[in-house]
């Protein structure tokens, strides 16, 4: 190998922690270095390495080990054994360059790991951007980020976007329906167990009362990557979940066939989707019914019209609150009490929970909250459905204040002028 060819050989290290993170931050960012870098892995490797996460579902390292662009990841089991003396489990090398990426847990752990490998550091801030001293590079979210940081250090620091919302585009779409279009709807229960203890049994029951009025509506759940098959059935199981009978009582059982669907007590197919990540189902649906979250987000980028629900029947499903507040509700033993108390002050402060809302600071998208019953959601859900012109307001209004962006390339550039030259 010539000096030259050496000089090109660098290692991409990227730091990452719960489910969030690595599907909607890791995977368009992974996308990005090597549309920039090339898949010469002889030249560019990229590294990803867990640390541990309160909302952490298992499945994290088996997820990033699934993006063809990372060639080795390390789980979060092993991660302060690497933080404290610098070994992996595997006993990974290192390249003499390289750069350290940030995309989830603490902004200290780049902090350490860049200077013990001797690599640059560029870090991914969405509310605060901490250690600017040290840190080499920021990639922050919107410009109230920029403004908290000193202004001689400003010139560390690109607005790149919010990554949340780094998805493709569907393709222009009328909402009327036509003349051989299908009724799709797509049900988003969530993906942690407080909020899959109350989706399940609403989208169950939504998906029964809407095939009673309108038969020819195919309802469909797009099953987060974190998620198998048998747990997310469970929570549909009046055995395993007793909140069911709080929603009408109606079950369902898994039907393991390809393609696999939930069959409830009525005899409704729910169609279950385990594409990752699934923008072209979503795409083709006329409306979602969803909980709150990260999925509100994306839903609203691509301009899909929904529900969004908020259900108290549990009022700890929400744990994903910043700072003390999220602390607070994630303590073991404790955490449910918490969250109980803090979502109910939440909840009375009438805020809004929709991301296109709180874009807009208008409720373009509706929020229902409170001890929700599937027949009112049902019964809302076939009055759009039957007047597509509201369909159609709505998708206009998200086309308008979604947030457009290449958050994940500006990342990938950010890396790259890192690099040695």
């Amino acid at each position: 190998m010539t000096s030259n060819q050496q000089q090109m050989t660098v290692d991409i290290l990227i730091l990452s922690n719960g489910p969030g993170e690595v599907t909607t931050w890791v995977l368009p960012v992974v996308k990005a270095l090597r549309q920039k870098l090339g898949n010469d892995r002889e030249k560019v490797r990229i590294s990803v390495v867990l640390s541990p996460c309160p909302n952490a579902s298992g499945k994290e390292t088996e997820i990033v080990a699934s993006y063809p662009e990372v060639d080795r990841v390390q789980s979060a089991t092993h991660f302060f054994p690497f933080l404290l003396w610098g070994k992996t489990a595997a006993n990974w090398d290192w390249r003499t360059q390289g750069v350290v990426l940030f995309l989830g847990g603490d902004q200290f752990f780049p902090l350490v790991i860049g200077s013990r490998l001797g690599y640059k550091t560029v870090v991914y801030a969405e509310w605060e951007a901490r250690w600017y001293r040290w840190l080499d590079s920021f990639a922050v979210m919107n410009q109230s980020v920029r403004d908290k940081v000193p202004q001689k250090y400003h010139h560390k620091i690109t607005i790149v976007g919010d990554l949340m919302i780094d998805i493709p585009q569907c393709e222009p779409k009328s909402m009327l329906p036509g003349e051989n279009s299908q009724e799709l709807i797509g049900l988003l229960p969530g993906s942690k167990t407080a909020k899959l203890s109350q989706g399940v049994p609403l989208s169950v029951a939504i998906a029964s009362y809407l095939h009673q009025k309108r038969p020819q509506t195919r309802c469909v759940i797009p099953v987060a990557p974190t998620l198998d098959l048998t747990t997310l059935a469970r929570f549909a199981d009046p055995k395993k979940n007793p909140i069911i009978d709080k929603f009408g009582g109606i079950s369902a059982e898994l039907v393991n066939s390809n393609p696999p669907y939930l069959k409830t007590s009525t005899g409704v197919r729910i169609e279950l989707v385990t594409q990752f990540p699934a923008y072209d189902l979503l795409c083709q649906c006329r409306l979602c019914i969803t909980t709150v979250g990260a999925n509100t987000a994306q839903l609203g980028a691509l301009g899909i019209p929904m529900i969004v629900l908020l259900p108290t029947q549990q009022l700890d499903a929400m744990r994903s609150w910043d700072g003390i507040p999220g602390f607070l509700a994630n303590l073991p033993l404790l955490g449910s009490l918490f969250a109980t108390i803090i979502n109910g002050l939440v909840i009375k402060q009438g805020r809004l929970f929709a991301w296109p809302n709180i874009w807009a600071k208008s409720e373009i998208v509706p929020e229902l909250v409170g001890e929700l019953q599937p027949a009112d959601i049902t019964e809302m859900a076939i009055d759009f459905l039957e007047h597509p012109e509201k369909l159609q307001k709505i998708h206009d209004k998200l086309l308008h204040v979604r947030q457009q962006n290449d958050s994940a390339q500006q990342i990938a550039a950010c890396v790259l002028s890192q690099l040695p030259k």
